[in-house]
């Protein structure tokens, strides 16, 4: 039987930033840096922190709720649970798994993907192919990280960029009506990997290479470790080839585009994309001032945001980009 759905839609977006807050002056009080320089070199003013007692899971689920009541659904219609993360309740089982007993979900595939930045477009991408060949009929994807407990507070060149977060959104069959000329759903994406750098972002202790012992945790092991510089000089170039073969795939150009939703790395990369792909500075989506770099969280966050505050409406046409460590990068249009 042909499959009567092409491709997906999302029905429901959510997110979940903690209450509390660190800004650029605390930061002041607890390393070698100043508002100022953190600001122009980043575009960041605070980031939210997650108390004592929450768990990535808890973060995770808490989006995901607000997602399925958007989308008019119950925990027990997913037939699918994705979650990207870096930093994960624990090592083994997924966090998915316990997202999935959290939300009281029925028995499904629930599985984590570590892909960093781009984590919730890898899992977009997933989750659409699900839906389109018609394995699966309603998945969740939540990107979510809790990076103010693997930031090393006494290095300023890591802690000054994270913080903590989760965004959800609920995929579904896009059901095409009669003479509907501009179908909402997903329309293209564009994942991929380049290994070459895959020192230059990571966490290199905790895993087989090196188990944690306490010489590694003596040595910051646990930490994000990061060459900017490396991370700086890719960015631009990956996020512009992977929009733009987005763009390619879904036979559109830059004028087709409503709103550009970018991860929120820092400003500076964001402005270059942003002249680059050609999109005009009031189409850009932004709240890295006030939320930071929250990794995999960063695009459902700042999507679900602006949905909900009437800025992205039914029918508008979104470009989203990430990039993280692996070096993994990729790009989604999406018809909301």
């Amino acid at each position: 039987m042909p499959n009567p759905f092409p491709r997906s839609r999302i029905l429901g977006t959510g997110h979940y930033l903690p209450p509390g807050v660190r800004t650029n002056l605390d930061l002041e009080k607890m390393v070698e840096t100043s508002d100022a320089w953190i600001t122009e070199r980043t575009g960041i003013k605070s980031r939210h922190i997650a108390p004592d007692g929450v768990y990535t899971s808890d973060m995770a689920t808490a989006a995901a709720r607000s997602a399925l009541e958007m989308a008019g659904l119950k925990a027990t219609d997913l037939d699918m649970i994705i979650v990207g993360t870096v930093t994960p309740d624990m090592p083994m089982p997924a966090t998915a798994v316990f997202v999935q007993q959290k939300l009281g979900a029925g028995v499904c595939p629930a599985f984590d993907l570590s892909a960093a930045c781009a984590g919730f477009v890898f899992g977009l991408s997933i989750a659409d192919q699900f839906i389109a060949s018609g394995q699966m009929r309603h998945v969740l994807v939540v990107g979510v990280e809790l990076l103010s407990r693997v930031v090393d507070w006494t290095d300023r060149t890591t802690c000054i960029l994270f913080g903590d977060g989760a965004g959800a959104a609920v995929l579904g069959p896009a059901e095409a009506t009669v003479g509907d000329a501009k179908p909402r759903g997903v329309l293209s994406t564009s994942i991929l990997t380049d290994g070459s750098l895959a020192m230059s972002l990571n966490i290199p202790g905790g895993g087989s290479v090196s188990p944690t012992t306490h010489s590694s945790v003596d040595e910051k092991m646990q930490y994000v470790h990061m060459k900017g510089q490396d991370i700086f000089k890719v960015a631009v170039k990956n996020l512009l080839s992977a929009s733009k073969l987005a763009l390619e795939r879904a036979h559109m150009t830059k004028d087709d585009i409503d709103w550009l939703c970018p991860h929120q790395a820092n400003k500076r990369i964001i402005d270059q994309v942003m002249q680059r792909v050609g999109v005009a500075p009031d189409k850009v989506l932004l709240n890295i001032d006030r939320v930071g770099n929250t990794s995999s969280a960063s695009i459902p966050i700042l999507l679900d945001e602006n949905r909900r505050a009437g800025k992205v409406k039914d029918g508008d046409t979104v470009l989203m980009c990430a990039l993280g460590a692996g070096i993994s990068w990729g790009s989604a249009i999406v018809r909301i």
